[in-house]
């Protein structure tokens, strides 16, 4: 089933006043950060006289985001990839989400779509999702790409149906890894640790430090702050089965660990976070200090919370605006120019065992030679 953008205006209307605002605020500090990300419409390069190469930013024509449900709705993951794809200038933007365990959609998700002038609203979730908008069913088109994050069924699906379409990157299961001296507050990284447990139990919270009486206040800090929080349940079986605490001799062992492990979000509070940031390689989003909790990068600081999990943040990045697009690479020659490089096409065509290339230069020249 699939939602026009009609409806999706009602539920944008009827959005309570705090919460539009809010979805507002934290709207523009994305556009805001995002922006900065648009590509130029054209960038060109001289090579050599008489060849002019560059490159011309097309934006897909149709991509989906997979928001999840089921446990919470992430209308905050909406925003997180509309609004770069809009940046980037794409055509058709269509979003797909699961209902949730009572089989309705979350006003607030609706809303959020309206806000973002969603083309299309698919009401889909899981590897089902994926699979219809990778290769179209009778009511839903298929798309060029598929992005947002999923639990491990959609990501496994998203996997599945690459080079069908493109994806973003394989984003599973949320994850966290915090790295701390001394200097923390105890309290806080026991809250930032269950504040990524809370996904599921599958999500994966490790706290690295290199105090063992801090590791030892933490675990206190946690088991007085579980009683106060609804999801108390969720959480404890999400620290049983994925909840770690690794002391280490030396932060540089520490950070060993962390480039390792490439975590999704990785929060730092040590003394000397300049030197802690020229260290750290792998990981999807880095939280640097006292006060930068992940839940302000997912949603209010403008940076993007759809990241790569499961080690890929060794070769992945966040999501942004230049995945919404492609550049189109473009070659302009002239006769002269392309006399400049007869030599060195025709040694390598000839190197490679290629004479059909070496002979698609070379005619380019005849008729003017044979006239001479």
């Amino acid at each position: 089933m699939t939602l026009d953008r009609a409806t999706l205006r009602a539920a944008r209307d009827a959005l309570p006043a705090g919460l539009r605002d809010a979805l507002s605020h934290m709207a523009r500090n994305i556009e805001r950060f995002h922006a900065a990300q648009v590509p130029p419409p054209e960038q060109w390069v001289d090579v050599a006289p008489g060849i002019l190469v560059g490159r011309v930013w097309r934006p897909l024509d149709r991509v989906a985001a997979y928001v999840p449900g089921g446990t919470a709705a992430y209308p905050s993951s909406l925003l997180m990839s509309a609004i770069p794809a809009r940046l980037a200038g794409v055509g058709e933007f269509v979003v797909a989400s699961p209902t949730g365990r009572d089989g309705t959609l979350s006003p607030a998700l609706l809303g959020a779509a309206g806000l973002m002038e969603v083309d299309e609203f698919v009401i889909a979730g899981g590897a089902q999702a994926i699979a219809a908008l990778a290769y179209g069913t009778e009511s839903v088109r298929a798309v060029d790409k598929i992005v947002g994050p999923g639990n491990a069924w959609v990501t496994a699906a998203k996997l599945e149906v690459f080079g069908r379409v493109a994806i973003d990157m394989p984003a599973g299961p949320s994850e966290v890894m915090v790295v701390a001296d001394d200097s923390a507050d105890p309290a806080h990284v026991a809250a930032d640790l269950l504040s990524q447990a809370e996904h599921g139990p599958d999500s994966p919270a490790i706290l690295v430090t290199t105090s063992a009486r801090l590791a030892d206040r933490v675990t206190e800090a946690i088991t007085r702050q579980l009683p106060s929080l609804p999801r108390q349940a969720e959480l404890q079986a999400s620290l049983a089965s994925a909840g770690l605490i690794v002391v280490t001799d030396t932060l540089e062992e520490a950070f060993d660990l962390v480039n390792e492990y490439a975590p999704e979000h990785l929060s730092v509070v040590v003394q000397d976070l300049d030197a802690a940031q020229a260290t750290i390689r792998h990981a999807g989003s880095l939280f640097l200090g006292a006060y930068a909790p992940e839940s302000a990068g997912d949603y209010a600081t403008g940076s993007n919370h759809v990241l790569p999990t499961g080690r890929l943040a060794r070769s992945y990045g966040a999501l942004g605006v230049e995945a919404f697009g492609k550049w189109l690479q473009v070659q302009r020659v002239t006769r002269e120019g392309l006399a400049s490089v007869r030599d060195t096409v025709a040694t390598v065509a000839e190197a490679e065992g290629l004479s059909a290339h070496r002979r698609a230069l070379e005619i380019r020249f005849e008729s003017d030679e044979g006239t001479r």
